[in-house]
């Protein structure tokens, strides 16, 4: 689905209210999709808000009717990215088979980050320019994500369908393979993201099931 409303401010009105929410008026949301484009082309700090308001036909303090300020636009830009991403997940969550599950969990995040890469770029990149309080609302978010990650590869682990990896690790090289793409992807090239959500979860796959000698601590003997 890439190209999807969220990344394209040409996508339908269907699109964009299935993602910014029903709740949010049309202007709500092309202010949205317009700060998503404006974000990830400038950065936060470089996009005023005539940038944003511009684009959709509106005045600067247009902006203020629907969002409290600059920052608080992209606070809902980079939760409600955080809360769909994580949405997605919900589905493989209930799959019985350790594999199965961690093989769907990944080629889900994957998929889902290159659908909405620049999205994406904006939930990943922007962080710093958040209030602490919002800052620490999509670290809980981005705790939740990490935990369902966490669980899938430790249940391999208690049934024995992996070998005994390092779970931390693991987790942190799985959610760098989904998130990383958001700064190269781009639509129209050598892969779909259902062609990278397949490899980047046989890869996944591959980390967990093949079990590898410990490396031995610097300086020491390698003979």
């Amino acid at each position: 689905m890439a190209g999807s409303a969220a990344d394209d401010p040409a996508g339908t009105d269907a699109e964009s209210a299935r993602f910014w929410g029903l709740e949010r008026s049309e202007q709500a949301r092309r202010l949205l999709t317009s700060g998503v484009r404006c974000f990830a082309a400038g950065g936060f700090h470089a996009t005023t808000t005539r940038d944003i308001t511009s684009a959709v036909g509106l005045s600067p303090g247009g902006l203020y009717v629907h969002f409290a300020s600059k920052e608080q636009l992209l606070f809902e830009i980079i939760r409600t990215g955080h809360v769909r991403s994580l949405d997605t997940l919900r589905g493989a969550e209930t799959t019985p088979d350790a594999q199965a599950r961690l093989r769907e969990l990944v080629r889900r995040f994957v998929v889902w980050h290159a659908d909405h890469h620049v999205v994406g770029r904006v939930s990943q990149y922007e962080l710093g320019a958040l209030s602490p309080q919002h800052h620490e609302e999509i670290l809980e978010l981005r705790r939740f994500t990490t935990t369902v990650f966490h669980d899938a590869v430790r249940q391999g682990i208690d049934e024995r369908a992996f070998a005994d990896v390092d779970v931390h690790r693991v987790v942190r090289a799985i959610l760098s393979l989904g998130v990383d793409l958001v700064r190269w992807y781009r639509p129209g090239g050598a892969d779909s993201p259902q062609q990278l959500g397949d490899f980047y979860a046989d890869l996944t796959l591959r980390m967990v099931t093949s079990a590898t000698e410990p490396s031995p601590p610097p300086g020491g003997d390698t003979a």
